[in-house]
C-alpha cells in the first residue's frame, strides 16, 4: 500500500524515513525523475554547488533534489554518521527541503574500498523534471542487513556472518528492504531501470539465487567494490526507475 507523502515544491512525493533521508521517492503527476552522475566524486559542499548549477541549467528549482549518491571516505561509527547527517542535512534545510523533521531526499552513502574519496562526495544524484509521457519513476533509498526501528547493533543480520550463508541471510533482508520501500512508494521491480549492490564480500551465489529473480537482466546489475556507511555493515542495495541517465563532467 502506497505511504507517498507530497512534496509539491519538487514535484514528487516521499516515504517518510526520518531526518537523514526518505525510504523512496515517487515523480509527481507531470513529472519524470532524471539521474546524473559525476565523472569523479566531487566533496560535498562542491557537489552540491554543481548540483545547484545543474539544476538552474535545467530551470529546475532546489527543491527538484529528489535522491543522493554519496561516498565518504571510511565507515562511519554511528555517533560520527550521525555528526556526518547534520551536516548533510543543513544544506538541505538552506534549500527548503526539510519540513517537520522529515528529509523527502532518497540516499545511498557507501564507503570504496578502493581510491575512496578523501572527504565525504556526492557520486550522483537525481531530481524531477516536468513529463508528460505519463511512465513511473522512482528512486529506493539504500538498506543494508539492519532492519528497520530495530537495535543497533545488536540486531543486524548475520551479524559479523560473511560466509555464503552469511551473505544470503543478508540480501534477503535487504531485499526484503526494497521490497518494501517499493511497495509503500506504489511501485515494483517491473518498474526497476537500475539495481546497485554495494559490498566487499563474494556474493555471486546471491546474485543468481535472489537478485536476478528479481530484476531480471534487463537492466543489469551494477556492484560497487564498497562497504555500507556504517561500521558493522556488509551488504546494501539500492534500486530505482528512472526516465534518462545522464553523466557530468567536472
Amino acid at each position: 500500500m502506497s505511504q507517498l507523502q507530497p512534496f509539491s515544491d519538487g514535484g514528487y512525493s516521499f516515504v517518510p524515513g526520518g531526518p537523514a533521508h526518505a525510504q523512496s521517492v515517487r515523480a509527481a503527476d507531470g513529472y519524470a525523475i532524471e539521474r546524473a552522475r559525476f565523472t569523479r566524486p566531487l566533496p560535498l559542499q562542491k557537489g552540491f554547488a554543481a548540483i545547484e548549477a545543474h539544476l538552474k541549467r535545467s530551470s529546475r528549482p532546489l527543491t527538484a533534489l529528489c535522491a543522493a549518491e554519496l561516498r565518504c571516505p571510511k565507515q562511519f561509527t554511528m555517533n560520527g554518521f550521525e555528526a556526518f547527517n547534520m551536516e548533510y542535512g543543513s544544506v538541505l534545510e538552506r534549500w527548503g527541503l526539510l519540513r517537520a523533521g522529515l528529509n523527502p531526499v532518497s540516499r545511498s552513502n557507501v564507503a570504496p574500498l578502493i581510491d575512496p574519496p578523501s572527504e565525504p562526495s556526492f557520486y550522483a544524484f537525481c531530481y524531477t523534471v516536468p513529463s508528460t509521457d505519463g511512465k513511473t519513476s522512482f528512486v529506493a533509498s539504500g538498506s543494508a542487513e539492519w532492519p528497520e526501528g530495530t537495535r543497533f547493533p545488536d540486531d543486524i543480520v548475520a551479524r559479523g556472518d560473511v560466509s555464503a550463508a552469511g551473505i544470503a541471510a543478508k540480501a534477503r533482508c535487504v531485499l526484503d528492504a526494497m521490497d518494501r520501500r517499493m511497495s509503500r512508494a506504489g511501485v515494483g521491480w517491473k518498474d526497476v531501470t537500475g539495481t546497485q549492490v554495494y559490498t566487499v564480500e563474494n556474493f555471486l551465489a546471491v546474485l543468481a539465487e535472489q537478485i536476478l529473480p528479481l530484476t531480471g537482466n534487463s537492466g543489469g546489475v551494477t556492484w560497487h567494490y564498497t562497504r555500507p556507511p556504517i561500521e558493522e555493515l556488509d551488504f546494501e542495495i539500492d534500486v530505482r526507475g528512472v526516465a534518462t541517465e545522464r553523466v557530468i563532467a567536472v
